[in-house]
């Protein structure tokens, strides 16, 4: 099967949707799919606004247009909600072809946390972004009795994974580490709440795995905390080993990749009781759930590691990709005419 995907988030972003974006491309692949990634490779881009280091694609209707015509997919699934997927969801219905579409972050609560903008008037521009969707997909049952909640249908779930060979136990660097070591991994902005972990009076040291727009201003309020910048999916396994306990301070994630990727390596999570932890750690088994981050923190350190690892071995990219692949929707029904020769909208 051809599979068109579209997306604004893409290299050089680290970030969950890139993970995901890519893993799922590889397990397509695996399967003996033929899969298109539409990017903001090659577009004019503007700097995100509040977000400088996210770009995104400026007018790129004319590329994605382009990249879809060449392809001629079977299915399009439309990632994001940014300047590209706009240009495939307009594509799309000015050719009157089906999609899917996926609800990864949670802009409204990330808007409201930087710029005030009410929930309701994002909620409503969401609604409207996914609702000639054939199917909306979200990562746990939780998000989608949220959003079900919010006005949405067709919602649907699609779980993720994790590379088991790859996340795995390692040895432990003992030396020159001030232990236990928490270590977090992610984004420095204002929606991660990383400073309900930097501020914790907890016994050891604390290392910071990520860039973003706070990074100068912790780095000042926080000295000794180790910041380490962002590093490559495939470069974190020797962190994520390293370190006696994981710690998820976001209170607004969907899923959050990066918990299987520390569990998966035998490191035992310490986060609050919110939708994205709740749906991924097993309390007391791979990770301590609890308002009281630091509390978390200290009960997380006696967990057995190899517990930790196998409750991550329940995710596999192979079975989140055939979840993917169950919802995605043809582009025309059976027996449809083709359609050919429609003139392209100038814009986004």
């Amino acid at each position: 099967m051809r599979i068109a995907i579209v997306s604004d988030a893409w290299e050089p972003q680290v970030n969950g949707v890139v993970n995901t974006i890519k893993n799922t491309r590889h397990s397509l692949l695996e399967l003996g799919h033929d899969v298109l990634l539409v990017t903001p490779d090659n577009c004019r881009t503007f700097a995100c606004p509040t977000y400088p280091e996210i770009r995104l694609a400026y007018q790129p209707y004319a590329k994605v247009a382009a990249s879809l015509d060449g392809f001629v997919p079977d299915c399009i699934h439309i990632a994001t909600e940014g300047p590209m997927g706009l240009a495939a969801r307009r594509y799309c219905l000015n050719r009157g072809l089906h999609f899917t579409s996926a609800y990864h972050t949670r802009f409204p609560e990330y808007l409201r946390s930087r710029s005030r903008i009410p929930l309701a008037l994002s909620y409503c521009w969401l609604r409207w972004f996914h609702g000639p969707s054939k199917a909306v997909m979200v990562a746990t049952p939780r998000m989608q009795d949220a959003l079900q909640q919010r006005g949405f249908t067709n919602l649907s779930l699609w779980g993720r994974g994790v590379d088991t060979t790859h996340f795995a136990p390692r040895e432990r660097e003992q030396s020159c580490i001030e232990r236990p070591l928490h270590l977090y991994v992610g984004r420095l902005a204002v929606e991660k709440n990383v400073d309900a972990f930097l501020q914790l009076d907890v016994p050891g040291s604390k290392w910071v795995i990520g860039d973003g727009p706070l990074r100068e201003a912790l780095e000042q309020r926080y000295p000794a905390v180790h910041f380490l910048g962002a590093k490559p999916n495939n470069e974190l396994a020797p962190y994520y080993s390293c370190a006696d306990v994981f710690v998820f301070p976001s209170r607004t994630d969907t899923f959050g990749l990066v918990l299987i990727e520390a569990m998966a390596c035998g490191v035992p999570v310490a986060a609050y009781p919110v939708e994205g932890p709740i749906d991924v750690v097993a309390q007391g088994r791979s990770g301590m759930l609890d308002d009281d981050l630091g509390r978390a923190c200290q009960q997380a350190l006696a967990l057995d590691r190899v517990e930790v690892r196998q409750c991550a071995l329940a995710y596999s990219w192979e079975a989140a990709t055939r979840q993917f692949l169950h919802h995605l929707h043809p582009v025309r029904h059976a027996g449809a005419p083709q359609e050919h020769g429609l003139p392209e909208v100038v814009g986004i």
